[in-house]
């Protein structure tokens, strides 16, 4: 996997940027706050991440959107994909230094700081908030990570994903468990006692192969441990909090053995599969979007959501603030490039997607919460209860332009370890190595967001 470095990036940008916020900053599209836009003749290019779980679902999405943008403002829409972080990043680098490409990005949260530090997206007036149906329209939770702080914010929410995990509750009743964990070596002690592997079954099921997911437990089990891997202007990615939850993770499969080995080539599509099936007593690091699969799959009526452990692997309770990392505080935000000569259209189309009848629908589609506070609050599925007080103890990944570094590389520290995964172990020293490359490469970007 590369290394890109978003800081510098950022930097050599931020002249360009200033230039391209001078060509793009006249539109042809103009409307009043609220008002229509005639896009008669125009297309709206749109960036968002291919959906691996609901492909068709997400095609058809994009037909019938594309038709009611076109009803209302006679413009066309035309939707671009990425499929993992590595490709989110090079997308931002590549329209931004090119002053060409989407007009709108739909990122997830945890890279809309790396977006905003490239000062190349509509930092958001006033005005601008109106003509997507003003900030009172969003639930303020979600707009905890749309700017440095409220007067500066780039990111309109589009939707929640806060994690839980799914467990099934008569594997978990025929092993004696009357509860889910809630410590990580409570969680593998139980995924011990579900798992069997002559049948087929495992107390977890996760992806180490996924795009996006890998450096979450990492992330959640340091911070539950006292390291909240940024400290100012530090890095912290070589504190043993970091080794150790390393070590526990891929120790579920290579010391545990309470994940199926076929998981070292797992996404978490393939693993919501194998819970689906029935073939697993966990399913980590899930969101809502898996309800409609589970809905319709041999577990249906026998899971439930809970939320995920808040203490660290080897304590007895959360440190710091650890009891507020439930989950990163997660979800998908969508910016328009100040490249863009299509800014009312921009608008027009964030406008329509979170609208309380879109985010409802698109809810119903793919499981994820609304953004819209109206269609949130209008839910009233129980099933939805546990996510919703996971998104309560949510807790936001740092506000700094580095992160996008920062996360590939705990992302690439597992990406690096697969093929020892494969194996049934990873060595101690290379896991050593692995991570003090992440932290030499993540301070360095630090450093320059810095003194951006």
């Amino acid at each position: 996997m590369r290394f890109a470095s978003s800081v510098k990036f950022a930097a050599v940008v931020s002249a360009a940027a200033l230039a391209l916020t001078a060509c793009g900053s006249g539109t042809a599209d103009s409307a009043s706050s609220g008002g229509a836009v005639d896009g008669k003749g125009k297309k709206l290019s749109v960036l968002v991440n291919v959906s691996s779980q609901y492909p068709e679902q997400q095609k058809q999405w994009f037909s019938d959107i594309a038709a009611k943008f076109k009803a209302e403002t006679g413009a066309d829409l035309a939707f671009e994909t990425f499929a993992s972080g590595n490709d989110e990043l090079t997308r931002i680098q590549t329209s931004v230094v090119s002053g060409q490409g989407p007009d709108v990005y739909s990122l997830g949260t945890t890279f809309t700081p790396t977006a905003y530090a490239t000062k190349a997206f509509v930092t958001l007036t006033e005005d601008d908030w109106k003509k997507v149906g003003g900030r009172d329209r969003f639930n303020q939770a979600a707009l905890g990570i749309s700017g440095p702080d409220a007067d500066h914010q780039a990111g309109i929410p589009f939707v929640s994903r806060p994690f839980v995990m799914a467990y099934n509750k008569e594997l978990l009743a025929a092993a004696g468990i009357d509860k889910p964990a809630s410590s990580w070596d409570e969680l593998a002690a139980q995924a011990k006692k579900l798992s069997n592997p002559s049948s087929g079954t495992f107390g977890i099921a996760t992806g180490y192969k996924d795009n996006f997911d890998p450096w979450k437990f990492i992330w959640a089990m340091s911070v539950q441990a006292g390291n909240p891997l940024v400290d100012g202007k530090n890095l912290k990615l070589d504190d043993p909090a970091v080794k150790n939850a390393y070590e526990t993770y891929f120790g579920w499969l290579t010391k545990d053995k309470v994940v199926d080995p076929n998981a070292v080539g797992w996404s978490n599509s393939n693993a919501l599969a194998a819970f689906a099936s029935g073939k697993a007593g966990y399913l980590m690091m899930t969101t809502s979007s898996s309800l409609p699969t589970l809905e319709k799959s041999a577990v249906a009526g026998k899971y439930a959501y809970s939320l995920m452990p808040t203490t660290a692997p080897g304590e007895t309770a959360p440190k710091g603030d650890g009891e507020k990392a439930a989950s990163i505080l997660s979800g998908d935000n969508v910016v328009v490039a100040d490249y863009s000569k299509q800014k009312d259209l921009a608008f027009a189309y964030i406008k329509l997607i979170t609208s309380k009848d879109e985010q409802l629908n698109y809810q119903k589609i793919f499981g994820d919460l609304p953004a819209n506070a109206d269609a949130l609050k209008s839910l009233t599925n129980p099933q939805l209860q546990p996510i919703a007080a996971a998104a309560a103890k949510s807790k936001a990944t740092p506000f700094t332009g580095a992160w996008g570094d920062i996360q590939l590389a705990l992302l690439n520290v597992t990406v690096q370890s697969i093929p020892e995964l494969s194996k049934g172990s990873v060595d101690t020293a290379a896991l050593e190595t692995r991570l003090k490359d992440a932290q030499s490469k993540g301070q360095a970007s630090l450093d320059r967001a810095s003194k951006s």
